[in-house]
């Protein structure tokens, strides 16, 4: 494992010290510092988001003339949030992107040479590539 010098100050003459020598392993020493600073950095962030909130003002009615849509790359997302509306929202923008997340990592596992393992995950693929071109084109057509 790579070892990193230390900086740690020592020595007889207090200050100004000399840099010893002593080399820290990456892992468990040096890591440790780098993820108590990392989370002391969330742990700044989210204190200040929590002070310092920002207010949260009226939405735009249905009423309103410019209705805003999120970008191109975020379509399918909203007309999942479209398509399950009330108790069933959780459902459209939580679980079904999940599983569809999950579904991507395990294709390069279901395509196992040839026959059927790579038919499965050729159709897996063009399941969700034709979902996610679908749901992004919807708006497009009204």
């Amino acid at each position: 494992m790579p070892e990193y010098p230390s900086q740690e100050k020592g020595g007889a003459g207090g200050a100004g010290g000399t840099v010893s020598g002593e080399m820290k392993r990456f892992y468990p020493e040096y890591l440790a510092e780098i993820l108590v600073v990392a989370y002391g950095a969330l742990g700044a962030v989210l204190a200040f988001a929590l002070v310092f909130a920002p207010g949260i003002d009226a939405g735009i009615g249905s009423s309103a003339a410019y209705q805003p849509v999120p970008e191109w790359y975020f379509l399918w997302f909203y007309q999942m949030a479209h398509h399950f509306p009330g108790g069933w929202t959780f459902v459209g923008t939580v679980l079904l992107p999940f599983f569809a997340f999950a579904l991507f990592t395990i294709l390069p596992a279901l395509d196992r040479g040839t026959g059927r393992g790579r038919a499965l995950a050729l159709a897996c693929y063009v399941l969700l590539v034709l979902a996610f071109l679908v749901l992004t084109l919807i708006p497009f057509t009204r």
